[in-house]
């Protein structure tokens, strides 16, 4: 990043520096950086989780998801919670370190890295989630309100209809919209989304069930 004028995250940015003036060692940063990014992204706290708990693959298991809602379904609440978690702290992680190391521009372009690990994981045969939670906690440092707001959106959805993916979905299509009416600067609201169009586009397969009217309710249970 340019010497004295790297942009940090938080409330009330400026847009960030032209990629293009990005050069020598600082295209070396964005690049291990990104792959390192993609390669944290891999660690599938849900399959960590099932291993100790259930002594299973979680991915051989209910919807063959990597996730925190089929984590919930198989093996209750409490394993759900702590994937959630987790998959939200590897994204909180590298937005933090990332933009600590080189400003705003390379903690997006890590924060993304880490979403795609999470949703392709290379050293998981590409079953992965569908990164709402890594997400939610690549937004909790870019801009915490929007983010708490598509969480407490999607909280309230889950609780009043038992749908996880319409909660996910709605929560994750809100993300942009609240940025722009936050005002946010013209960056991150494009940030938000191809973040929010990736998160929906997990989900195709749940937009289907909503659609033809067999889309599984949640039950929340306490087992484990």
């Amino acid at each position: 990043m340019e010497k004295g004028n790297k942009k940090k995250l938080g409330l009330g940015l400026k847009p960030f520096i032209d990629i293009g003036a990005i050069g020598g060692k600082d295209m070396y940063k964005y690049i291990i950086g990104i792959i390192i990014s993609y390669f944290i992204g891999n660690f599938a706290t849900s399959y960590l989780i099932s291993k100790m708990v259930g002594k299973i693959d979680i991915r051989k298991h209910g919807s063959g998801n990597a996730g925190a809602t089929n984590v919930l379904r198989v093996l209750g609440l409490k394993a759900a919670l702590f994937t959630f978690l987790g998959d939200g702290l590897k994204g909180l992680a590298v937005v933090v370190l990332a933009d600590i190391l080189g400003g705003k521009s390379l903690a997006m372009a890590c924060g993304l890295a880490v979403i795609l690990g999470h949703n392709f994981p290379v050293l998981l045969k590409f079953k992965g989630g569908k990164g709402v939670a890594t997400s939610m906690g690549v937004f909790f440092i870019i801009d915490p309100i929007a983010a708490l707001i598509s969480i407490a959106l999607g909280i309230i959805i889950i609780i009043k209809i038992r749908y996880v993916s319409l909660g996910s979905i709605i929560g994750m299509a809100i993300l942009p919209i609240t940025l722009f009416l936050l005002n946010r600067p013209i960056d991150i609201i494009i940030f938000g989304i191809v973040v929010g169009l990736l998160a929906i586009f997990q989900h195709r397969s749940n937009i289907s069930r909503l659609i033809r009217g067999n889309e599984n309710k949640i039950s929340i249970s306490k087992k484990k």
